[in-house]
């Protein structure tokens, strides 16, 4: 069992199906999430037009509607047990009541469900690259440039910012203690996909486009604005950065040192509570993104009567269960 199953067993409990038996159901508001200890359930979604399409088969130690336990959402397919089913289930709101309370195994399990969140992302976004865009283009000549200092009160800026909802002044400065205020011209790289991130970013005014890089074309993955956190995923995995950032209108960005922001996020304190949720609200918003090119993908492949293509995203789509 995996250490993310450890720590949602310290706070779930119990439940048992019958075959058959219906454990969410699509179009529902989500409740929580399960953990399977034997048993084998489907996940289907009823698709336009009539029939149901399996868009996933989950058995023995197997996990779903972690995206539940951080977010209200709706369920995107129905569950249903193929076999009598033993598991657990851990409520959205004990969940969330641990983690305010700052309970140690709440918090690891909160920070685990990033990580899975994380690599929900990194799957869709390949199934949407996997298709050509017209929205590629060549990439652009790079612009240098270490920025200036803002000519701005920029601090003034962050209670407003997104990325703040209901943090406290005191826990803002905290978080921000250390870092550097930079501004940066059209064009400038704040990093580049394939290296190792050292920072990430806040945009506190201006735009950035998260851009990924092949056969010396380009295509833009996403366009954060004031409030949104740039760069991160690659800050809490250690891992080097999956596509690149570049400022693409004038922008004022808070760099926050990669050490002092996994302190933060590692910790157990206030701050660390605020910034997990201010992070799962940007996978959210990124999901959500991802979802919506999916949808499009979807309705262009139905048009062109490419059915099996059609059943393949409606599989990666749905296969969320929860959204």
């Amino acid at each position: 069992m995996s250490l993310f199953h450890e720590k949602l067993l310290a706070i779930a409990r119990p439940v048992s199906f019958l075959a058959g038996a219906r454990l969410v159901r699509q179009g529902e508001a989500s409740r929580g999430a399960f953990l399977l200890r034997a048993g084998e359930v489907e996940a289907q979604v009823a698709l336009p037009g009539g029939g149901m399409l399996t868009v996933a088969r989950l058995r023995d130690g197997d996990v779903f509607g972690e995206m539940a336990l951080v977010e209200h959402g709706v369920c995107s397919a129905s569950v249903v047990a193929r076999t009598n089913v033993d598991g657990w289930f851990i409520e959205r709101g004990d969940f969330r009541a641990l983690v305010a309370g700052r309970d140690r195994a709440a918090l690891d399990a909160q920070r685990a469900i990033t990580q899975v969140l994380a690599a929900k992302l990194r799957s869709l976004n390949e199934k949407v690259e996997e298709r050509g865009s017209a929205e590629e283009h060549p990439v652009p000549k790079d612009i240098a440039g270490e920025g200036k200092k803002p000519q701005f009160g920029w601090r003034s800026f962050l209670p407003i910012l997104p990325f703040f909802e209901d943090w406290d002044d005191y826990e803002i400065e905290e978080f921000v203690a250390g870092a550097s205020a930079r501004e940066l011209p059209r064009g400038a790289w704040l990093f580049e996909g394939g290296k190792p991130a050292d920072a990430c970013y806040l945009v506190v005014r201006g735009a950035v486009e998260v851009v990924r890089a092949r056969e010396g074309r380009e295509r833009r993955i996403a366009l954060d604005g004031p409030g949104e956190l740039v760069g991160y995923l690659a800050a809490i995995e250690g891992a080097k950065h999956a596509a690149g950032a570049r400022v693409r209108e004038t922008a004022t960005v808070l760099e926050l040192e990669v050490g002092s922001f996994l302190a933060h996020y590692n910790g157990d304190s206030g701050t660390a509570v605020r910034l997990q949720h201010a992070i799962h609200r940007c996978l959210l918003r990124s999901l959500a993104r991802t979802n919506t090119q999916l949808t499009r993908l979807i309705t262009h492949a139905r048009l062109a009567a490419r059915a099996a293509e059609a059943r393949e995203l409606e599989a990666a789509l749905h296969g969320q269960i929860y959204r």
